[in-house]
């Protein structure tokens, strides 16, 4: 395919203008009709109706056809061009709860990327459900997700256990070493959020199932937006407390009985593709770099 007649091509149609497109070059107005035309005895087509005394360009209906077609050559090029420059890249795909994308896993991502230039990393963000289907398909490489399943061609192993813990508002009486009891816990100023059935479990051990709480929320993050009043308490991850819990402002106590833990699993195949199966190893060599500690305590 001819470079430069697409290049002509792609800005004739940005300027609507040969005079415009040789500005934009730095090319004469008869070099970049040249190249034109170049371009259209390859295709065996004319892309630009010529009319003279008409300042502005039109295209012919094959010209109209072939704008996406140039456009996506171009952006081809350009990736061709990047692999030209850096060499050989792996891309490996990553699907994930939001939660753990935004709270548990940028330290991983982040480390990865320093470390292992040489392979792309494209992030998903996808329900649990939606990880496990994703890799049967082998869409993605590699899932980090909030409930195991036993699925044929897939190893699930526990990488994170995030220790459940009350949020409140800061008070005089209030410090991080209490220990909460959750019949100190007044239902009817309760935000709730829903971390799976386990969790359901024991909450429902201690305040009536059918007695809904003040506020339900389905983002964690709105539970620290919408906490204004110092009577209200939430149950969240220490992950999401952490990252979301300003110190001046909440205070992240223990409880005494606590919920389970909320436990996180890494997806991954048990036939790698090949070509990837470095990569893999290299990310699971940072997993268990960073997330050991969490998943021991």
């Amino acid at each position: 395919m001819d470079a430069l007649g697409i290049e002509a091509f792609l800005a004739i149609i940005q300027t609507r203008s040969l005079t415009k497109a040789a500005e934009l070059l730095h090319l004469s107005q008869s070099t970049v009709s040249y190249r034109l035309q170049g371009l259209e005895r390859e295709l065996g087509a004319t892309l630009i109706e010529r009319r003279k005394g008409v300042p502005t360009i039109s295209l012919t209906p094959f010209g109209e056809s072939f704008v996406s077609l140039a456009e996506r050559w171009k952006l081809l090029k350009r990736e061709i061009a990047l692999l030209q420059s850096t060499g050989p890249q792996v891309r490996l795909t990553i699907g994930a709860a939001d939660s753990l994308n935004v709270y548990v896993l940028p330290p991983l991502y982040q480390i990865f990327s320093q470390q292992c230039p040489s392979v792309r990393l494209q992030i998903c963000t996808q329900h649990t459900m939606e990880s496990y289907e994703s890799m049967e398909r082998k869409e993605i490489d590699v899932a980090f997700v909030k409930m195991e399943r036993v699925t044929p061609g897939i190893v699930v192993e526990p990488f994170y256990v995030d220790e459940m813990v009350v949020v409140r508002r800061r008070g005089e009486e209030r410090t991080p070493a209490d220990i909460v009891s959750p019949l100190e816990l007044d239902d009817r100023h309760q935000i709730y959020f829903n971390w799976g059935p386990s969790y359901q479990m024991w909450h429902d051990r201690w305040w009536d199932a059918n007695s809904p709480s003040c506020l339900q929320v389905d983002v964690a993050a709105l539970i620290f937006s919408l906490m204004w009043d110092a009577r209200q308490w939430a149950i969240v991850p220490r992950s999401i407390a952490k990252a979301c819990a300003q110190k001046d402002v909440f205070v992240v106590q223990r409880l005494s009985d606590p919920p389970p833990p909320r436990v996180c699993y890494q997806l991954t195949p048990k036939t790698p593709d090949p070509v990837k199966a470095s990569a893999i190893d290299r990310l699971n060599q940072f997993v268990r770099l960073i997330y050991h500690e969490a998943k021991f305590r």
